[in-house]
């Protein structure tokens, strides 16, 4: 049976409950907000579990019983935390107080400890600083003994020293000299200033008294070899009787040099030198020192003091002579000197360090004299030929290495390398006025001869570039790349010095550009280009643009970022400002020759552009066409110019210059005479005869299909000589066309394709209902 139905003034269980909750929240209005919560939760619950049937009333006592249950455990859990609390912190406190009785105990140990041990320390002092003072003693007599043992080492070798001169025991002198050498290199280190300062004097005493012994041998040796050889050895000598037995003391001799070498150098305190650009080279052997006296001597008394050979205006005496002696002297260094050298285990080249001994004598005399010609020009400049020259022998003929330092470097100390720079500069400046004022300056030297005369430069760019690779040869072999990028800005500016002076010599024949002298100032800018061009894809220019990257900002100015990576990158080059400089004055002055021929033609072409094409006979009235008469002034105009140009300009000047020629006629002609008049059927065919058979045929000389350059011309000819069918059908498609515009229709053929077709591909629809329209008269008739 269903339950009844509650009245209207009946409320739920939950409603009561919550009605009952809002009264006592409207009457405890100051509880706390954690009352609020709890009975929000309580709500929830008794939604939850009991909801809004009266049915479900009955599950009250099991909830009641529930949270009962819960309550109890609760309580239960609260009282066996709270009596398990203090019995842990009880713990704690006690293990805490345990601790701290041990912590008083271990300081207690630690003061004693520390009060024992630092008694222990006061009395142990005094024996610390007895045995401290017995420790310094011995000390200073173990020093004392070491120091006595140097004297008496040193004693020792010199008694054996002497002993063995005394017996002729040079060997063993020899042996016991270097040990006392080693010896002296071991005291380097060393404070005892006295010791060493004995240990060198006794060294250099007996050094000397072996060395000068063992000079005095082997001098008396060399000549009995006939060194020096002063004068070229001949073949006919006959050797001496006793040649092997010279043989073998000449190799006895060098070898027990050698073995002095450490002791020389320790007693000469030579210091290995470099140059700029160069690698340190090492002291020169004994022997080779020795076999220097006497060319030394020679070299002195004929170039130093007031001799006559002693001439500053004749630099090439002295180079010379060395030059002589090297080369007198090389065959006996490799066949006597070098085998010993190597048995004997010395990594050295005997002609090599003859070289380098002989070109001390060079370099210090060059060292003198240079700074005293600094105030002379011409004197400097013979100076530098010469050394240069020099410079250029001593590496080709005789071979001399590259690591080491030749004569160059005394050109690169700062005064004189200022003075070689103004002075190639002031010469360089000097010879370019005479080369422009010169009589033949602007022809060429080569122009009766075709193969050799390309580029047709006149004889004063050709001279100049001459100039320009002559001053390259001259750094070229320079040791320091700073010197070689100093030149080349020299180069650089006196390039664009000259482009500076074409341009003004240009500026003085621009009223006459066709004149032979403005197509030389011409060929002279191409010519320069070109060769600057190749300039930068040298070897030689590539490393020193290589070099311009890093030290290049110090000369050449503020490269910036951009330049500085393209140089890095070897997409630019050293050149690439210059060669931008001139490519504008070749363009300038091809602009205004052309500017000149066009004047010239359009002037001619006055009658032909205003002749009655509309009314012109048809072709079917005409046995044969021909040039029409008006046009022939023009075509002889053309022909006359070019001839001339050809002639006189080079290859790929004159090719720019016809292209250009021809873009400009088609411009022409197309603008001032095919749109400015109408045609009829025979104007459109004589038009299209004179310039398919005359204009076209007048380019055809220089390219295979002349038409190309003359687009324009060419596909208004095709439309003006259309058929009447064609035409009317071309008509509809473009006038369709522009009806058309913006729909897209597939079955009608674009425009554009219709016009490829008849072979028009420059022209533009729009320029084509143009052409159309002047041939209007006769469609209209037709």
């Amino acid at each position: 049976m269903a339950a009844p139905a509650m009245e209207p003034n009946e409320h739920s269980s939950t409603d009561l409950l919550e009605i009952h909750l809002e009264r006592t929240d409207s009457a405890n209005s100051e509880s706390p907000s954690e009352d609020a919560n709890f009975a929000n939760d309580v709500v929830a619950l008794v939604q939850k579990e009991i909801g809004g049937d009266l049915k479900s009333l009955k599950k009250v006592s099991g909830l009641l019983e529930k949270l009962t249950l819960e309550n109890k455990q609760l309580e239960e859990q609260v009282l066996t935390v709270s009596s398990s609390v203090p019995l842990r912190v009880s713990a704690a406190l006690s293990a805490a107080e345990e601790s701290r009785v041990k912590l008083e105990s271990l300081l207690e140990r630690e003061r004693l400890l520390s009060n024992t041990l630092q008694q222990h320390l006061q009395g142990a002092q005094v024996w610390a600083d007895s045995i401290g003072q017995v420790l310094g003693q011995l000390d200073t007599l173990e020093r004392h003994m070491k120091y006595l043992q140097c004297l008496a080492r040193i004693e020792e070798l010199s008694d054996s020293i002497q002993q063995y001169l005394m017996t002729n025991s040079v060997w063993d002198a020899v042996g016991a000299i270097d040990r006392m050498a080693s010896l002296d290199m071991g005291l380097r280190e060393s404070g005892c200033s006295h010791l060493l300062a004995f240990l060198r004097e006794t060294l250099r005493f007996w050094h000397k008294i072996l060395k000068d012994k063992l000079s005095s041998d082997f001098e008396e040796v060399l000549t009995q070899f006939h060194w020096p050889f002063i004068s070229p050895p001949t073949q006919t000598l006959s050797p001496p009787a006793n040649a092997p037995e010279l043989n073998s003391q000449l190799e006895l001799l060098v070898s027990q040099l050698l073995s002095l070498q450490t002791s020389d150098d320790l007693i000469s305190e030579k210091i290995e030198t470099s140059h700029p650009g160069q690698s340190q080279t090492p002291p020169l052997s004994l022997p080779i020192q020795i076999m220097l006296l006497p060319l030394s001597k020679r070299f002195r008394y004929h170039f130093t003091g007031n001799r006559q050979t002693n001439n500053l205006s004749k630099p090439e005496w002295y180079l010379t002579q060395v030059l002589i002696w090297m080369g007198n002297s090389s065959n006996f260094m490799d066949e006597k000197i070098q085998p010993i050298l190597d048995r004997a285990g010395a990594k050295v080249n005997a002609r090599v360090e003859l070289c380098r001994g002989l070109l001390t004598l060079a370099q210090e005399k060059l060292a003198h004299d240079a700074p005293r010609l600094l105030y002379d020009d011409a004197l400097f400049c013979h100076l530098v030929d010469e050394v240069l020259q020099f410079e250029k022998e001593l590496r080709s003929t005789h071979s001399y290495p590259r690591a080491y330092p030749g004569v160059l470097h005394i050109l690169l100390e700062e005064t004189v390398f200022q003075k070689w720079l103004s002075v190639e500069r002031k010469m360089a400046v000097e010879k370019v006025d005479a080369m422009l004022s010169a009589e033949g300056a602007w022809s060429s030297q080569y122009k009766d001869i075709t193969d050799m005369d390309e580029l047709k430069a006149p004889d004063c760019a050709e001279t100049f570039m001459t100039l320009l690779l002559v001053i390259t040869e001259r750094y070229r072999s320079l040791p320091c790349p700073r010197a070689q990028l100093s030149f080349l800005a020299l180069q650089k500016e006196l390039v664009d010095d000259f482009r500076i002076r074409l341009t003004q010599v240009m500026k003085e024949e621009s009223r006459q550009p066709l004149s032979p002298r403005y197509s030389a100032i011409l060929n002279a800018a191409n010519y320069i280009s070109t060769v600057l061009s190749d300039w930068g894809d040298n070897v030689f220019f590539l490393q020193l643009q290589q070099a311009a990257v890093s030290v290049g900002e110090e000369i050449l100015g503020s490269l910036g970022a951009t330049e500085t990576g393209r140089l890095a990158s070897l997409e630019g080059s050293l050149f690439e400002a210059l060669l931008a400089l001139l490519e504008r004055l070749r363009g300038d002055m091809l602009g205004r020759l052309l500017d000149a021929v066009m004047r010239d033609v359009k002037e001619k072409a006055q009658l032909y552009c205003k002749d009655r094409w509309i009314s012109l006979p048809s072709q079917s009235d005409q046995a044969t066409m021909s040039l029409s008469s008006s046009a022939c002034p023009m075509m002889l105009c053309l022909r006359d110019h070019l001839l001339q140009l050809q002639q006189m300009l080079c290859l790929p000047l004159f090719q720019m210059f016809w292209q250009g020629l021809a873009e400009r006629l088609d411009s022409f002609i197309y603008e001032e005479l095919i749109l400015y008049n109408h045609f009829n059927e025979g104007g459109a065919a004589q038009l299209q005869y004179d310039m398919t058979r005359n204009l076209f045929p007048l380019f055809g000389h220089y390219c295979k299909r002349p038409e190309n350059f003359f687009k324009h011309v060419k596909e208004a000819c095709i439309i003006l000589t259309l058929k009447v069918g064609p035409a009317l059908l071309l008509c509809d498609v473009l006038k369709q066309s522009e009806e058309d515009d913006g729909l897209l229709n597939h079955q009608q053929p674009s425009p554009e394709s219709v016009l490829n077709e008849l072979g028009v591909y420059k022209l533009a629809p729009s320029d084509v209902q143009i052409l159309l329209n002047l041939r209007s008269a006769w469609l209209n008739q037709s």
